[in-house]
């Protein structure tokens, strides 16, 4: 057997396995994101963090989910990367493009690329009714619905349903129920493609509920929306808007280190 050796850590109640890419050479890397994730049978959590610090300008990033699936982005990953690397102004290089970050303590900011493929009220039927939602590709795939009532959504039950839908054939697309608070507070819960249940939070889908609530409440076109997650930690979201167009986007939350461990493959 093969030991290898990790670090589990935790961006706003999103958790992964941190490992880096020098230790997996020879090493089916699907196939590892799936056991490694068990709650059961593994060490648990929503996706493996492949990291490679050798790089001059910076840190790359792969993203694996629980299900074996390779993502092009994450959020939170993608902050727990950096604080995982220890840089406090580095590039961060992943399957969506290459992003800024900042770091300081446990705070860790990064700057997404702009986002794309907007669309509004987008008529979606699921289980007989007609559903208006709303899309935007923030690094990955996100639909966007309002609600009332967030805690009484089921949400790995219908998100699951949207995520398969045919009009986000044929890769699907992540989920998220969104409750306005006020214009620059939300509470949000996601139903993640590739973890296949609802997360306790997500970043780039925090990023896509906020830049559409912008644009259904009318915020300002530079804003700072605060995005309260299913672990309850806020996330904040910055962003430049001109009309239906973002750009100068950020995520910022905390991060953090839970504990090292060993891994036997």
């Amino acid at each position: 057997m093969k030991k290898i050796s990790f670090t589990k850590m935790v961006g706003s109640g999103n958790d992964f396995v941190v490992i880096d890419a020098w230790r997996l050479k020879g090493i089916r890397l699907p196939e590892l994101a799936k056991s490694i994730c068990d709650r059961k049978f593994g060490v648990g959590a929503d996706g493996v963090l492949v990291v490679d610090k050798s790089k001059p300008a910076g840190v790359k990033m792969r993203i694996f989910n629980a299900d074996g699936s390779e993502a092009e982005m994450c959020g939170n990953g993608a902050r727990c990367t950096i604080l995982y690397a220890g840089r406090k102004k580095a590039k961060l290089f992943a399957m969506a493009g290459t992003l800024d970050s900042e770091l300081a303590g446990d705070n860790v900011r990064i700057k997404l690329t702009d986002p794309k493929g907007l669309k509004e009220d987008m008529p979606v039927k699921v289980n007989g009714r007609l559903m208006h939602i709303n899309f935007i590709n923030t690094g990955v795939p996100h639909a966007v619905i309002f609600v009332e009532g967030l805690d009484k959504v089921d949400v790995k039950n219908l998100g699951s349903q949207i995520r398969n839908h045919k009009a986000f054939a044929p890769r699907g697309t992540n989920v998220n129920f969104v409750e306005v608070v006020s214009g620059d507070y939300l509470k949000i819960r996601t139903y993640e493609r590739g973890v296949e249940d609802e997360t306790l939070a997500c970043g780039t889908g925090s990023v896509a509920a906020s830049l559409i609530t912008s644009l259904k409440c009318g915020c300002a076109a530079n804003s700072c929306i605060r995005v309260e997650t299913r672990s309850r930690e806020v996330l904040k979201v910055y962003f430049d808007r001109k009309g239906k167009v973002f750009s100068n986007v950020w995520l910022e939350g905390k991060a953090r280190i839970v504990h090292k461990g060993e891994y036997y493959v």
